[in-house]
């Protein structure tokens, strides 16, 4: 009896069961890295959060939904910013899961499985896991919306119109891409017979009218604060210089997917023996539609978003790498054939698995090592909870006042708005990123000013002392990183602006 592979054999059988655990272990896998070896939020979380405490319409950030879910899980976990790495998983899970859908009524469900895995491995390396934020509620509602989009287009359901509609107006919500990729759709639907038909009926108009109701808060918002502008185009002698940028862009992705390329090499015949019979996993043939709606929205997303982040010179892909990159595993997929022979299945376990772990395993590795090299700081490091412990009872015990605002470095200021009291973060330096406080309201409630220490005497920065020119500086606070090694003590110096009255 020739031995077949249980993983294999699952695959063949029990495909969405494969989907669940795969997902399901790797959010499990990040929030255990979140819950062992991070201290305080990765990235901008924090920022975010205090930004989400003031349930603005609109701010520098970006749409709103993003900042409104934050600080909704944040509040919901006790106040633990655990709630916002489960919420981040969710949404891993979910752009997983809307995938395995789509994939499986393009290739059917074993090989929607691979789909899956291979993107798995592609979005490991090129999308934050646990830095909640537009990158990360974006995937789930683009893999969501083109789930939908092929329903309507490809199956010919008007019942999908409704939440395609939602996640549309919800996609507005979250990222500036918005207005791109849902363009991207429409170039589709307009490009093919089956578009063009579905568009003719009145659902459409519908479903504009809903996008329409969810968009038009943010739309108004961004007209009364004049925050809609088209960026400048380069000129001619920039053009050089941002078409080498916009290389740099697509390397990195391609050495972001380069697990895919690495199974594809592993699985072909030139490393097995002739003799060896490999599991065969199958699918009925593709239809047309179904290749050119994968193969479009695999390639155009990607290379538009590069384009446009080149040629504007963004740091950052427009959308993100885990939302334009979303079909790619699939697009192989769809481009191996009906019959995928799995050749060395350990060793393709092996790979994927590597792939999958490596990035928790580098955000560990750096944890514990990198302060031994007395490198650059670990910003998840940074004791959070002590931090904004020590400053609102340092407050409340000299003026017997609850904390209102913090300003000052805002990496550290934003650090003690996650304390319990939740305080106001005000951004001294552009006081337009938090309208809901200024400089005289700040020194009407009072609060605390921070920065990092360069002296024993914590002597506050020049800028920081022009703005606050009263202020008396404290004995500077040392805190201890979670791996201290050969860095020197976290030391914030501080100054309290005592509320009028007191």
């Amino acid at each position: 009896m020739r031995f077949t592979s249980l993983v294999i054999e699952l695959i063949r059988a029990r495909p969405r069961l494969i989907v669940w655990i795969a997902v399901l272990l790797q959010a499990a896998m990040w929030l255990f890295v979140a819950l062992v070896f991070y201290r305080s939020p990765p990235g901008s979380l924090a920022t975010l959060l205090a930004f989400g405490r003031e349930y603005q319409v609109g701010t520098d950030l970006g749409p709103p939904l993003p900042v409104w879910l934050a600080d909704i899980a944040y509040r919901a976990a006790g106040g633990h910013v655990f709630g916002v790495y489960v919420l981040a998983e969710l949404c891993g899970v979910a752009t997983f899961i809307a995938l395995y859908h789509l994939s499986r009524a393009v290739v059917g469900a074993q090989q929607a499985v691979l789909a899956v895995l291979l993107t798995m491995t592609l979005l490991a390396f090129s999308s934050p896991a646990l830095d909640f934020g537009p990158l990360v509620l974006a995937r789930p509602l683009w893999a969501l919306l083109l789930l939908h989009s092929w329903q309507i287009i490809g199956q010919r359901r008007g019942n999908a119109w409704f939440a395609w509609s939602i996640e549309a107006g919800l996609l507005l919500l979250t990222t500036p891409a918005a207005i791109f990729l849902l363009l991207l759709i429409v170039v589709f639907a307009l490009a093919t017979g089956d578009g063009r038909r579905t568009l003719r009926a009145f659902d459409p108009l519908f479903a504009l009218v809903v996008v329409a109701v969810l968009a038009l808060p943010y739309a108004v918002w961004l007209m009364r604060a004049e925050a809609f502008v088209l960026p400048a185009l380069p000129q001619v002698a920039e053009l050089n210089a941002r078409a080498l940028h916009a290389a740099w862009l697509l390397g990195g992705f391609l050495l972001g997917a380069a697990a895919i390329p690495a199974l594809t090499v592993l699985n072909t015949g030139l490393f097995v023996p002739k003799s060896e019979e490999a599991p065969i996993i199958y699918r009925p043939p593709v239809e047309p539609l179904a290749r050119n709606f994968v193969y479009f929205f695999a390639l155009a997303p990607a290379l538009g978003a590069v384009l446009i982040s080149g040629l504007l010179g963004l740091d950052a892909v427009v959308g993100g790498a885990g939302v334009v990159l979303v079909l790619s595993g699939l697009a192989v997929v769809v481009g191996a054939g009906d019959l995928i022979a799995m050749r060395r299945a350990r060793m393709l376990r092996m790979v994927w698995a590597a792939a999958v772990i490596a990035p928790a395993i580098g955000v560990v590795l750096a944890v514990l090592l990198l302060p031994w090299t007395g490198a650059n700081e670990i910003a998840t490091s940074m004791p959070a909870r002590a931090i904004s412990d020590f400053f609102d009872e340092s407050f409340a015990r000299r003026t017997n006042h609850r904390l209102r605002a913090v300003a000052g470095e805002t990496q550290l200021a934003s650090l003690i708005t996650l304390h319990s009291g939740r305080p106001h973060l005000f951004i001294d330096a552009q006081p337009s990123r938090t309208p809901w406080i200024n400089q005289a309201k700040f020194n009407e409630t009072g609060g605390v000013v921070v920065w990092r220490a360069s002296d024993t005497a914590g002597t506050p920065p020049p800028d920081i002392l022009a703005r606050f020119p009263g202020i008396v500086p404290e004995v500077p606070r040392a805190f201890e990183w979670l791996v201290t090694g050969r860095q020197q003590l976290l030391r914030i110096g501080w100054a309290i602006v005592r509320p009028k009255g007191t």
